[in-house]
């Protein structure tokens, strides 16, 4: 049975990062609701979720709503759950995975919830059978280069409301299926996105990230440069979905790739110090097949050649809170801002501060744009 057109979705994001996600859905022509902290309600039919789930760079995860009820009971969970139709996206033979949360609900214990709405699934989907643990079911998705294993349904009881949506998303979507190679505390692809987005960059100036690591926001600049969607080299849970043609995913990726530039048209460098973290963005950039569009270099802060025309300095530097190697992050900081001072006096510089301590080394009036959290840390995205 097809499912419900329009379909109603909602893409989570990191705290902070919803304005830009909401930006995003309505340039792809969804239809967004009231912003919500941690991600935004939208519709849309399975043309636009294809397409979003392509080319979404600031969301985390993306679900379809299947059912809303009340239930303040086991028994009245389970007839309610009877009704929903599973088999709209879990096929035959596959396995399930229900992910519950429930605050100040008569249902507060998660494990007979979710064995509850199991027994449903069972009972509706020939040969179906349900991943009890979590890390059970993150291991059936941990490959994003091929379907997931597993369809995973978010489960949300709130005042004896019950929300039952299916994850169309699989592995996390900042997980676009190219980093393998990973340097010293890697910043998630959905931040440097959004770092990206944050500052308006739409490649027509060039652009250098000195503490490259394993090269996020140098590729994610580039992919953006060439209009290619994040997700091209992964796949997605509502690809098995029976209720959705296999062609709409097909399509959706044709269009993706005919929209794609050839190359970025902007000079985009990359450097850092170490030089396996040289190695991996090198091997990153290839798997994600922007190295011909990217200059990397083994270099530090201080080595940053002269230029005086336009740029943009995007970057996510050391924190101290992550990588303690014995350095004196304060002079770090200062260097960065004398070179930007003297070697770019032109460009803009965009980074994510943990530390106003740190930050205030720059001598550099810095302007917020977005707060939000990197690895369990504090961080604000700030221009000077």
């Amino acid at each position: 049975m097809p499912l419900t057109t329009p379909l109603p979705c909602f893409a989570a994001t990191a705290i902070g990062l919803e304005p830009l996600a909401e930006r995003e859905l309505v340039a792809l022509g969804c239809t967004t609701g009231t912003v919500e902290p941690g991600g935004v309600p939208f519709t849309t039919d399975a043309t636009g979720l294809a397409g979003a789930l392509l080319r979404l760079r600031t969301v985390t995860r993306v679900t379809v709503r299947l059912a809303e009820f009340t239930a303040k009971s086991f028994a009245e969970l389970e007839r309610h759950a009877g009704r929903v139709d599973w088999s709209a996206v879990i096929p035959k033979g596959g396995a399930v995975h229900f992910r519950v949360s429930s605050k100040k609900s008569r249902l507060y214990h998660q494990d007979g919830i979710a064995e509850r709405l199991e027994r449903s699934v069972l009972a509706k989907v020939p040969g179906a059978s349900a991943v009890r643990a979590p890390s059970a079911a993150e291991a059936l998705e941990a490959d994003v280069t091929q379907l997931p294993r597993v369809q995973r349904i978010v489960v949300r009881v709130h005042r004896d409301h019950v929300t039952l949506s299916a994850d169309a998303s699989g592995g996390l979507l900042h997980r676009r299926g190219w980093r393998q190679a990973v340097g010293k505390a890697p910043l998630r692809e959905t931040l440097a996105a959004a770092m990206l987005l944050g500052v308006e960059w739409d490649g027509t100036l060039p652009l250098h990230d000195p503490f490259g690591g394993s090269g996020t926001i140098a590729i994610e600049a580039a992919l953006l440069a060439r209009r290619m969607a994040p997700g091209r080299g992964r796949r997605f849970a509502a690809e098995a979905w029976p209720a959705l043609p296999p062609s709409v995913f097909a399509m959706a990726r044709e269009r993706a790739t005919a929209e794609e530039l050839s190359n970025a048209g902007v000079m985009i460098s990359v450097s850092d110090r170490d030089d396996g973290a040289v190695r991996a963005m090198q091997e990153n950039a290839e798997r994600a097949g922007v190295a011909a569009d990217l200059t990397i270099e083994r270099a530090t802060i201080a080595m940053l050649p002269p230029d005086d025309g336009e740029g943009w300095i995007v970057t996510n530097p050391p924190y101290g809170a992550r990588i303690d190697d014995g350095r004196d992050l304060r002079d770090l900081y200062a260097t960065l801002g004398r070179v930007m001072r003297e070697q770019r006096p032109h460009w803009r510089l965009a980074l994510l501060d943990a530390d106003r301590r740190l930050s205030g080394q720059l001598g550099m009036a810095l302007t917020p744009v977005w707060r939000s959290e990197n690895g369990g840390l504090a961080v604000e995205l700030v221009t000077g």
